[in-house]
């Protein structure tokens, strides 16, 4: 099921909204991570470089098979080979991998879909004891030049308050990631 107002502009217009270093940065996406999923991989603005330093297997997923065809020539291009990519929709077929078999989940600019603690479901299944999930999203309180409709973009407190707190820890509480953004990360207990 795709997620609701969603859609790929150019890439290069994609790749201008974030500073992917420091976002990986921010939510603690580093060498010490093994295996890391990615939801939405898209043109693999966040999988090629995250990929370059984890030390495991990259799982990319992503609902058009466009995007995987696209990323999947980017990667062989190059030359990384640590990724895993699959057209797949999450939602009504999971992930496909094991329980408790991953270091970390990416949830970027997805969580504006109808039921968003969907994907918080699959991210805990498939998430090892202490393992992370990385958010970020559009911010709702001013317009950007891109992003879903500003009436259904959740802000942080909401995302705060979807987050069951008998399964998850906020690691980072949320924090700007300008000029468009917010991340937070949390931690399965």
């Amino acid at each position: 099921m795709k997620v609701r107002d969603s859609g790929m502009p150019d890439e290069k217009l994609w790749n201008d909204f974030f500073d992917t270093d420091l976002i990986l940065s921010e939510l603690q996406i580093n060498s010490q991570i093994n295996n890391l999923v990615e939801i939405g991989s898209g043109y693999g603005t966040f999988t090629i470089p995250t990929a370059r330093f984890l030390k495991g297997k990259l799982f990319a997923f992503d609902i058009e098979s466009d995007m995987i065809d696209y990323l999947s020539e980017k990667l062989s291009n190059h030359k990384i080979d640590n990724v895993i990519l699959e057209q797949r929709d999450i939602l009504t077929q999971t992930t496909g991998l094991a329980d408790n078999s991953v270091d970390y989940v990416m949830l970027f600019n997805i969580l504006h879909h109808d039921s968003p603690t969907d994907f918080l479901d699959e991210s805990f299944r498939i998430l090892k004891q202490n393992g992370k999930i990385g958010i970020i999203h559009w911010r709702s309180d001013i317009s950007t030049p891109r992003g879903p409709d500003l009436s259904i973009r959740p802000k942080s407190d909401q995302i705060i308050e979807m987050i069951d707190n008998k399964r998850f820890n906020i690691a980072k509480k949320p924090f700007l990631l300008e000029p468009y953004h917010y991340g937070l990360v949390i931690t399965k207990i």
